[in-house]
């Protein structure tokens, strides 16, 4: 029953409202650039693949978008990083990653990569 539902799978619904309500700063800023088609294609927020919820996701593109904070740097964290990443591009879906601090410095420049990838 559950590989019926590799796209935003009903019991996962919880989690998606609940990551959706508390938007860290730097998902409010790549959010309110990227939402409406400001990138001239639609994006859904806190949208799930498989198990796994993503930040940002552009099912016209595939592409999937992550937004990184400093936990991301632990060592367990990067082994479940990279093995969800692995999962979700199995499925043809392309995974780009951003921290925050990236955001933070640049975000006009986060947004042009986003904007590149979805020229592919």
């Amino acid at each position: 029953m559950w590989r019926k539902f590799i796209f935003n799978h009903p019991a996962l619904k919880p989690r998606r409202q609940e990551l959706r309500s508390k938007l860290t700063e730097s998902e409010k800023i790549i959010w309110h650039n990227i939402r409406n088609n400001k990138l001239g294609h639609k994006f859904l927020r806190q949208y799930s693949i498989e198990g796994y919820v993503v930040d940002f996701y552009c099912p016209e593109k595939r592409l999937a978008i992550e937004l990184d904070g400093g936990y991301h740097n632990a060592k367990q964290s990067k082994i479940y990083d990279n093995y969800r990443q692995k999962l979700i591009e199995a499925y043809n879906i392309s995974f780009v990653h951003f921290t925050n601090e990236e955001i933070n410095k640049g975000k006009k420049l986060v947004l042009a990569k986003i904007s590149a990838l979805l020229l592919d």
